[in-house]
């Protein structure tokens, strides 16, 4: 969640959001392969070409691991204009082994696609209406003092609802607090209510400021419209159509991740000044609809093709993934490239990200202590990446990763100034 300071650390946004772009740190990988595509390769809607897949760079790109910053990484990279994946770094500080290539991950703020997909599904059965306010679904969810908010507008992160208030429940965004509380579990409500009382960014529809508090909300009328938990909607419309054997939204109460996996470790200073790594690999998995879920990279890699293809939405509501509002970038942790600085970037559910050289990637980044994910597309699907890389620290030091898979996988993303 995007709520308050102290709280993005254990959200979604954080780290990602950044350095913005498509493709985080992937791998130097023992056994990578590259699978050149037949022509060079254009991006779809743009005719820009795409790089080719160069196994020097892409090693290069993640070179160097296990370091101070990031202890593991993967990537996989699909499509018609080549294939390329490997694994760089270590899994596991104790016993050396490497990265497994099929890890399972915990993907932060991919999870907002799969809600978006889920709304939007509603919006197509005419169960929910996008341009209505969202208090007509939920009454009492929001604080009462609150002007009316679209559907459309959660989805898209033009709502401009507050940032949740400060609160020592929700740590004060340093490692060591995690590491100690990892455990902790919130749940929707408890978030949601931290709203009450603090002023609206702006004016719905007027901008548009990433924030995980939509996704919270929008998790909720799920609920309330389905009459079924969030999971279960996950479950029945994406993950078992779809044969995702590996993606799911954890229990709240259910801190593991399955094997296989890399381990999460942050790097914390100890009361005498020392630091030592602690293991994070388990923890509470309470971002839930904004930020909660489980996957895998092939699994990750399937689902992005199939929602691109318009295998979950018809066409109005396809359109919409695709659609980013024109309206001012508000302080947004998105949108930070230099093609993007100052307008919005996000669509409802993923966001657009334009390289230097004119290429036009789509998708979604994603973080949570121990992780920094993200899923890529061009449009036509010539290229497909997903990435996970396991950050030490929770201040993006790790996104010089994402920046050079970035360069090496559709070209360079130079980053705007903040």
């Amino acid at each position: 969640m995007n709520s308050s300071a102290t709280r993005t650390r254990w959200s979604t946004v954080a780290a990602s959001g950044a350095a913005l772009v498509a493709l985080a740190a992937g791998t130097a990988a023992p056994a990578s392969a590259v699978t050149p595509a037949p022509a060079p390769a254009t991006a779809a809607a743009t005719g820009a070409p795409l790089p080719g897949l160069d196994p020097a760079k892409l090693q290069a790109a993640i070179g160097g691991l296990p370091n101070a910053d990031v202890t593991g990484a993967l990537l996989r990279i699909t499509g018609s204009a080549g294939h390329w994946s490997g694994t760089s770094g270590v899994g596991d500080l104790e016993t050396s082994q490497g990265v497994p290539p099929d890890a399972h991950i915990r993907i932060g703020s991919i999870s907002k696609v799969f809600t978006a997909t889920i709304v939007l599904q509603l919006a197509a059965e005419h169960r929910i209406d996008l341009d209505k306010p969202v208090q007509q679904y939920l009454p009492g969810v929001l604080p009462a003092d609150l002007p009316p908010v679209e559907v459309g507008q959660l989805l898209n992160h033009t709502s401009g609802l507050p940032r949740g208030a400060a609160s020592p429940d929700f740590g004060d965004g340093s490692p060591e607090w995690f590491a100690a509380n990892r455990l902790r579990s919130f749940t929707p409500k408890q978030v949601v209510d931290l709203m009450a009382g603090q002023p609206m960014q702006f004016a719905p529809g007027t901008a548009q400021q990433y924030s995980g508090m939509n996704y919270y909300v929008a998790g909720l009328l799920v609920e309330k419209i389905t009459g079924h938990t969030f999971a279960h909607e996950v479950r029945s419309r994406i993950t078992r159509p779809l044969g995702l054997h590996d993606t799911y939204v954890p229990d709240a109460d259910d801190p593991r991740l399955p094997g296989p996996h890399s381990h999460g470790y942050l790097t914390v200073t100890s009361s005498d000044g020392t630091t030592h790594p602690v293991d994070v690999t388990e923890q509470s998995p309470w971002p839930w609809a904004e930020g909660g879920m489980i996957s895998t990279p092939a699994d990750l890699d399937r689902f992005m093709t199939a929602l691109f293809r318009g295998r979950f939405l018809p066409p109005v509501q396809q359109a919409e993934l695709f659609n980013v509002p024109d309206v001012p970038s508000f302080h947004s942790s998105q949108c930070r490239t230099e093609a993007d600085a100052g307008r919005a970037c996000m669509s409802m559910g993923i966001m657009r990200v334009k390289a230097s050289n004119g290429v036009v990637v789509w998708g979604k980044t994603g973080s949570r202590p121990g992780w920094t994910s993200g899923a890529f597309a061009t449009r036509d699907l010539s290229r497909k990446v997903v990435y996970s890389v396991n950050p030490t620290n929770l201040n993006g030091t790790e996104m010089r990763y994402v920046q050079q898979i970035a360069a090496a996988s559709f070209g360079t993303v130079v980053p705007a100034a903040n």
